[in-house]
């Protein structure tokens, strides 16, 4: 099996039914019959995309030609809805959820559809989930924070354990990055704000103490490789082991925490696939595309069958036997 725990949707969602979430600049999808589409926020235009965002049999053909057997199919992070009210984020949640149920349902088997929440408000999203679960959802899709409220939050340390509780698996994807104003041009949020939100948001929840709270059931999912967090593991170490004020909170070092999270493989770079199996172990990366935006894996897996550091073994459990494991009902 062949299995891409990071691929994303937008379905199709009207600007009239954007304004569930905001009267003005909520997002909605423009999506043309010529297979070429616009992600909108109110009137102004978002990104282009192809029809693959939300038509499932261009997502379909694109899995067969790509040898692809699933998709674990989660929202595109322009949808979160975190900056609204949060009634009006948890209706706007149960209409993606619902939609992305719909866009899912042409090949249940294949595809795994995730679920959002309104995270701003913890109760409504623990409630999301529950609901979400019913519905036939197989995990939870969220940003790395919400406002200034990242992973390590209290209230967000509470719902992670809700959805350890319901068994619910959660994909962290990095958005909203830090310092837009430094990272003008080029792409840069998204070449390095993305890295270094991940990396933030997994070493606040280690130092804080977070891991050393919630369950070890818990099965938690960092995109994109993890962002900087394998290359400078070994600088989270040395801070820990020699200052207090670092490991004031947590009871062990940064690099005893590898086996409470999953990371996903896109670092695009054989070399740097050897460093994150290394770091993270074989049993904790899965493969991730971002499909089918144009910064993703183009040829699913390509990566992970070029790294000659790694085994058959290895590579049919990053491929997929992991993620087999991840998304497992419960």
């Amino acid at each position: 099996m062949v299995i891409d725990v990071h691929a994303h949707v937008f379905p199709p969602i009207t600007r009239a039914e954007s304004r569930v979430l905001d009267d003005e600049d909520g997002p909605w999808l423009r999506a043309g019959d010529d297979g070429a589409g616009m992600m909108m926020s109110g009137s102004e235009e978002y990104r282009p995309v192809t029809a693959g965002l939300w038509d499932p049999a261009a997502r379909l053909a694109a899995m067969d030609a790509a040898g692809v057997d699933a998709q674990a199919v989660s929202s595109t992070p322009l949808m979160f809805g975190y900056g609204a009210e949060p009634g009006r984020a948890a209706a706007w949640c149960d209409l993606v959820n619902a939609r992305i149920l719909e866009h899912c349902a042409a090949d249940p088997a294949r595809l795994l559809p995730l679920c959002q929440v309104p995270l701003q408000d913890v109760a409504r999203a623990c409630e999301t989930v529950t609901r979400a679960k019913a519905a036939g959802h197989r995990g939870v899709h969220i940003g790395n924070h919400a406002g200034d409220r990242y992973p390590d939050d209290g209230e967000i340390v509470e719902f992670l354990a809700h959805c350890a509780h319901e068994g619910m698996p959660v994909l962290v994807h990095p958005w909203d990055m830090l310092a837009p104003e430094r990272m003008r041009g080029h792409m840069l949020p998204w070449l390095v704000g993305m890295a270094a939100e991940t990396q933030l948001s997994i070493m606040r929840m280690i130092l804080s103490g977070a891991f050393d709270r919630l369950p070890r059931s818990l099965r938690l999912c960092f995109c994109h490789g993890g962002g900087s967090f394998a290359y400078l593991l070994g600088r989270a170490d040395n801070a820990w082991h020699n200052r207090d004020i670092v490991r004031a909170d947590s009871s062990a070092p940064p690099s005893a925490y590898t086996d409470r999270f999953f990371v996903d493989s896109a670092v695009f770079d054989p070399r740097a696939l050897r460093l994150l199996v290394e770091v993270m172990g074989p049993e904790r990366v899965m493969l991730g595309t971002d499909y089918p935006f144009p910064l993703g894996e183009r040829k699913p897996g390509e990566v992970v069958r070029s790294c000659d550091a790694l085994t058959e073994e290895t590579r049919d459990l990053i491929l997929g036997g992991n993620a087999t494991a991840f998304f497992a009902r419960s």
